[in-house]
């Protein structure tokens, strides 16, 4: 790819369309790109509501196939998050109903924590910052690749982020069966898919819930696997 881009580069260059110097840009700007040693990966997560799983009133067992491919950087932190752990014991600590269900914070549980699960080029948004210069693992963020092509359909799984860009971290939201949110399209990355138990993500889009969208009755990821 970085061949023909060079070529065709070479060809129009002429006086008044493109110089060297922004060739080299364009070659640069291509090296920068993440990519994934992954196509596609799945995982699982088992789901339980109560105040503990001993009492737990429901489980549920979903899984979700990442696409490595459109969003490599989102599908990998993803991943990373699982493999480290950091899911299990975790809350959806936002639910909407016909909207989605919001988790991954596992720092503090409510919304207000989480960073990416490893270095991918940015700290605390800024992309222009070597790992060297970033006070901590705690500032590192995921760049935005919500132009990917993928749209926020029923059963798919987006990253959760502020209104600022390359905000990402470790939170993330699912849509529910009855939820089709497009403008969200181009703003979050979307970077997966239910394959199976997205009734069960509609059925906890619909808790009872209170101050701020949080479930009356806890609903926690107890145990998250990846697999090949």
């Amino acid at each position: 790819m970085r061949i023909q881009i060079l070529m065709i580069a070479l060809i129009v260059m002429m006086p008044g369309c493109i110089t060297e110097e922004e060739i080299i840009s364009i070659i640069e700007d291509l090296d920068d790109t993440y990519n994934s040693d992954l196509e596609s990966s799945n995982v699982t997560l088992n789901i339980f509501q109560g105040e503990s799983l001993a009492n737990s009133t429901v489980n549920y067992s979903i899984t979700i196939m990442l696409n490595h491919t459109a969003a490599p950087a989102h599908s990998d932190n993803f991943r990373g998050h699982v493999l480290a752990g950091n899911y299990n014991m975790t809350h959806f600590h936002r639910v909407i109903d016909d909207f989605m269900i919001q988790g991954g914070d596992f720092e503090n549980h409510d919304g207000t924590g989480g960073y990416a699960s490893s270095w991918f080029g940015v700290c605390n948004g800024d992309m222009n910052v070597n790992q060297s210069d970033c006070p901590s693992q705690e500032y590192w963020n995921v760049p935005d690749e919500a132009y990917n092509g993928l749209a926020h359909l029923p059963c798919t799984i987006s990253m959760a982020k502020t209104s600022a860009p390359n905000s990402g971290g470790s939170q993330f939201f699912i849509i529910p069966e009855d939820s089709t949110p497009s403008w969200l399209d181009g703003v979050h990355t979307v970077f997966g898919v239910v394959t199976d138990g997205c009734e069960h993500i509609t059925e906890i889009s619909e808790v009872a819930t209170g101050t701020r969208d949080v479930p009356v009755t806890p609903v926690i990821i107890y145990n998250a696997t990846a697999m090949d």
